[in-house]
């Protein structure tokens, strides 16, 4: 399994942000824009807590494990890798997401002096807040789930010890 890349995602920000910006300014010319929902930055801040909260218990379970502890849950490395699955597959929707509100609130920085604006821009700056949130757990949820590196230097050949 490849290991999420910080620069994927920057990318997907970027791309995403900048055709939000885009498509804001686009749309507002023709009309009006689109609301930032107030339930986005909480889902993902809910989807961040799922992520934290997969992560530590991965944790605790593999630290009993290591340490053999009597009654140690064992940790299934299906269940472990679709963890990992989910929290690649988080990271990489809410850098999309993050960006596409990031964009539209960079567009709404023009007009903050409208009560309603700024708070739709609260509401996407807090969004992607919450991105970065999910992207770190997601990180942190890879790490703990990482398998230990092999430290033979010479291809396997030195004898056991």
């Amino acid at each position: 399994m490849k290991q999420l890349r910080i620069r994927t995602l920057a990318a997907v920000f970027v791309v995403a942000g900048v055709l939000s910006w885009a498509g804001a300014r686009l749309w507002n010319a023709v009309g009006t824009l689109p609301r930032v929902p107030l339930a986005a930055p909480i889902v993902l801040a809910l989807i961040a807590v799922v992520l934290l909260a997969t992560a530590l218990s991965l944790r605790a379970r593999l630290k009993a494990q290591r340490e053999r502890r009597p009654g140690a849950k064992g940790v299934d490395p299906l269940m472990a890798a679709r963890a990992v699955v989910f929290g690649q597959a988080s990271a990489l929707v809410a850098a999309l997401v993050s960006g596409m509100y990031g964009g539209a609130g960079v567009f709404l920085l023009e007009s903050l002096e409208i009560p309603a604006i700024r708070d739709q821009a609260i509401y996407a700056g807090l969004s992607v807040v919450a991105g970065i949130g999910v992207i770190a757990a997601a990180f942190f949820l890879e790490r703990v789930c990482k398998l230990p590196e092999d430290d033979d230097s010479d291809g396997g050949t030195a004898p056991a010890a």
